[in-house]
């Protein structure tokens, strides 16, 4: 199995450097790629929905991305502790009827010893938001890393 650094147990910094890998890859839209985030045998809660497994993880993503279009998101580090982290979150998409979203959410983050993410639980709620409301725009200007982002 391949580490996937930062490794737990995690300080500020290291914390930091995972919360915004993920960002990274999750604003990349790939589904392949974000899965190798994850352990194979890795467990969700995301909304209503329960998944195990990369298989099931890139399902998941391949239909999420499917109906939010123009994604786009911000993660924040909240907490951490050993092998654990917690992040709010904010994204932005619209749908095909061309509505625009913001989702607000908290994630729940365990890792393995390798780095990989074995368990994640997200509690997400949606916003419908005029365009003219939007702030989120595409991946985060390495200016803006580490700067927390509003709640509203």
């Amino acid at each position: 199995m391949t580490a996937r650094p930062p490794l737990p147990p995690f300080d500020l910094h290291t914390a930091r450097q995972k919360v915004q890998a993920a960002e990274d890859a999750w604003n990349t839209r790939d589904p392949e790629k974000v899965s190798l985030a994850y352990t194979e045998d890795s467990r969700w809660r995301n909304r209503d929905t329960f998944v195990t497994g990369r298989a099931e993880i890139v399902e998941l993503l391949t239909a999420k991305w499917a109906r939010e279009l123009d994604y786009a998101l911000r993660k924040e580090l909240w907490a951490f502790d050993g092998n654990r982290i917690a992040v709010r979150f904010q994204y932005e998409s619209r749908d095909a009827a061309g509505q625009w979203w913001r989702s607000y959410g908290n994630e729940l983050w365990e890792f393995d010893e390798n780095g990989l993410m074995a368990r994640r639980e997200a509690s997400i709620n949606d916003v419908p938001i005029d365009e003219s409301e939007r702030r989120i725009f595409g991946t985060r200007p390495d200016s803006e890393r580490s700067v927390p982002f509003p709640l509203r």
